[in-house]
């Protein structure tokens, strides 16, 4: 019987690296939690055109939006963990949504195998042109004097945009009204209309807002100004009056698999997803987007993630926000 046993493991194990070994095939597709026009879409489409060169295979990008990247998040968990599915995960998904959702469809920590992380991308204070408010400090007096009137727009429940500014609320003791949306995209279409007043959104999505003069960029949420925007200051510039010394709130992405995956595809990934941020061309895509570079290795990856459902759990409970 344990010769049986023996044999079968033996076999499982030669089909895994056969596997491995002619990995890939196929198209690999890389699903994205959030619709088109976000910061997760945009450097996943940036990293999907430099894998496909590097693993001479289709890497499709498939938008699955909805319920703060849970829809997308729940079919990446759910898939074969064959190394044909792949998820930009970040922020929002695999460590704010454990404490804003009583019953995940997925485990952000079980589901998945990290692979790399791939940026760090801090955020940028915007407001609406039409505001006469030049800097993050005049938009705190504006706000503490007028409570409830600014509103501010986020990619949904749970989303980085909106922990960031519920960060920056509880930091300044500011009232500022939420409004969701699903996705970053519409929301800044509202933003640039008139119908919201700010935004802090991930650097990749407002930049050519910024650049364009559609929106004004007020501060940026990294301890040091961001490389492509060097005129904007850090919230933490604004001094110690504003309750902002020290902030910071970046966000971050990288990939994962489903869980199971072959420890020599999640490896093979992780060396393409690393030469691919190495090169030039995507490197200056990321400093053109205000993304830090930032790879390292799946257990890496794996200890960030679980640093960072710790760190933003209490903050969550620190604001007062409650699973749904």
């Amino acid at each position: 019987m344990n010769s049986i046993r023996c044999l079968c493991l033996a076999l499982v194990f030669a089909a895994s690296a056969a596997q491995a070994q002619n990995y890939p095939s196929r198209p690999l597709r890389l699903i994205v939690p959030f619709p088109p026009g976000g910061s997760t879409d945009i450097l996943a489409r940036a990293l999907s055109q430099k894998l496909s060169e590097n693993l001479a295979q289709p890497v499709v990008v498939d938008n699955r939006p909805g319920a703060g990247g849970s829809i997308g998040s729940e079919a990446a968990a759910k898939a074969a963990p064959d190394g044909y599915t792949l998820m930009m995960g970040q922020l929002g998904p695999l460590a704010v949504s454990p404490a804003i959702y009583k019953n995940l469809p997925y485990d952000p920590v079980k589901s998945f195998a990290p692979v790399s992380l791939m940026a760090i991308v801090p955020s940028v204070l915007v407001v609406n042109t039409s505001l006469p408010l030049a800097s993050a400090a005049e938009l705190i007096a504006y706000a503490k004097k007028n409570p409830g009137k600014l509103t501010y727009g986020s990619a949904g429940t749970g989303s980085t945009s909106h922990l960031t500014t519920e960060y920056f609320k509880l930091a300044t003791g500011t009232d500022i009204l939420h409004v969701p949306y699903k996705g970053v995209g519409p929301m800044l279409t509202d933003l640039i209309s008139g119908q919201l007043s700010m935004g802090i959104n991930g650097a990749p999505a407002v930049m050519a807002h910024v650049n364009s003069g559609r929106l004004r960029a007020l501060a940026v949420t990294s301890l040091t100004r961001v490389p492509s925007l060097p005129n904007i200051p850090t919230l933490d510039e604004a001094g110690a009056g504003s309750g902002l010394r020290g902030f910071e709130a970046n966000g971050w992405y990288g990939i994962v698999v489903p869980a199971g995956t072959a420890r020599e595809i999640v490896l093979r990934l992780n060396a393409e997803i690393r030469r691919a941020v190495d090169t030039p061309e995507l490197r200056a895509r990321l400093d053109a987007e205000g993304a830090i570079p930032s790879t390292g290795t799946p257990e890496a990856f794996a200890a960030f993630i679980l640093s960072e459902i710790a760190r933003w759990g209490a903050v969550l409970k620190r604001a007062g926000i409650d699973p749904q």
